[in-house]
């Protein structure tokens, strides 16, 4: 695939020697990170005051700050479970998840060097559901035990293992006398995507009706089961991947320009691959372990990006986690309020505006990318 044009950076390094085009670029992003973190927390907020309840944007923001409603009185004790015990965690879950698949997406991007690859490409969404799904489908009988030692952290952990191992096998697999192939990556990516959806249709093909309707819900994407456990669980692999992803711009940006150009620019190619899939890994296998399958983010976030503030990955990785969160944040305020009270699969939300707007990138780019 021909894609110089999309990926190739605004600059591999801040500093002097920039032209008046970069400069003005780059305090242009500078200007939409900011634009962006303000747009979060208005999202938050509506979020928050999004659903089945009555309680408003003002009631919300009153209980937050003084644990009273508007008017001064005390919030209701319904309301006060639903801001503390149900909504936020689920707010800053769903945050988090949307920040680190937009950030895998973009980061996989400049590691493959290929403006359609996703986080599923390296087999992390296809490992976590087939870890997900054998504990919904086994979870009374092979996988009891499993079951009986996690209680109800046994469906995110087991998600994770399997995005762990499937990762851990395509590195494998793709990594020879310490050096990896992207090509060789992203044919065993292919591969290990399919044998998880064999056994996933086999495992579907034994379910009996309840586990199927949990089978559906899961693999459709939800942040319905959100709280704070949930969040402790899976919140340090997400925060700490999104910490790390920043120092990881000027190594996407120097790949961008070729595996050797990078090297002669002092980027130690290997080891950096080696840890931008661990980042990938930990963030994407996290996210899915906890919300299910939640297409087009990683994918559609970045270009949109891209279109506005250039392919220079150290301000598209930051860019790319405030956006990815406020619109996992606005798709999971519609599928709880669409069909209230109750609720649509959020992968629903993200796969029916998603998948128009990324034909619509195929179709703007044809002319660029070569198919």
């Amino acid at each position: 695939m021909s894609e110089s044009v999309l990926m190739r950076p605004v600059a591999l390094r801040s500093g002097q020697g920039k032209t008046r085009p970069e400069g003005d670029r780059s305090f242009l992003a500078k200007g939409i990170i900011v634009v962006l973190g303000f747009a979060l927390l208005a999202t938050m907020l509506f979020s928050l005051a999004a659903g089945a309840s009555d309680a408003s944007v003002i009631s919300v923001v009153s209980a937050l700050v003084r644990g009273a409603s508007s008017d001064g009185n005390v919030l209701s004790l319904r309301d006060s479970i639903i801001i503390w015990d149900i909504r936020l965690p689920r707010i800053i879950l769903g945050a988090m998840i949307g920040a680190s698949l937009a950030v895998s997406g973009a980061v996989m991007q400049g590691l493959f060097r290929n403006p359609l690859a996703d986080p599923g490409i390296v087999g992390v969404s296809a490992g976590a559901g087939l870890g997900a799904v054998s504990v919904i489908v086994l979870g009374a009988t092979v996988l009891a035990p499993f079951i009986a030692t996690f209680s109800i952290f046994a469906l995110p952990v087991a998600a994770f293992i399997g995005a762990l191992v499937f990762t851990l096998i395509l590195y494998g697999v793709a990594t020879r006398r310490g050096q990896t192939s992207i090509a060789t990556m992203l044919l065993a990516g292919i591969a290990l995507g399919a044998m998880a959806m064999a056994y996933i249709g086999l495992l579907t093909f034994l379910a009996d009706d309840r586990q199927l309707r949990d089978l559906t819900f899961w693999t459709l994407g939800s942040l319905a089961g959100s709280n704070w456990a949930k969040m402790a669980a899976a919140g340090p692999f997400i925060v700490l991947a999104l910490l790390v992803s920043p120092f990881l711009g000027r190594g996407l940006n120097a790949l961008a320009l070729g595996e050797a150009s990078a090297s002669h620019l002092g980027i130690p190619v290997q080891r950096f691959k080696r840890v931008a899939i661990i980042v990938v890994a930990a963030a994407a296998g996290a996210s899915v372990a906890v919300s299910g399958g939640i297409g087009f983010v990683g994918v559609v976030v970045p270009h949109l990006l891209r279109l506005v503030i250039g392919p220079d990955h150290r301000y598209l990785l930051p860019a790319s986690a405030l956006l990815g969160a406020s619109l996992l944040l606005l798709a999971d305020a519609v599928s709880r309020t669409i069909v209230a009270p109750s609720e649509l699969p959020i992968g629903i939300v993200t796969a029916a505006v998603g998948a128009p707007f990324f034909l619509w990138i195929l179709l703007r780019r044809r002319g660029i990318v070569d198919l």
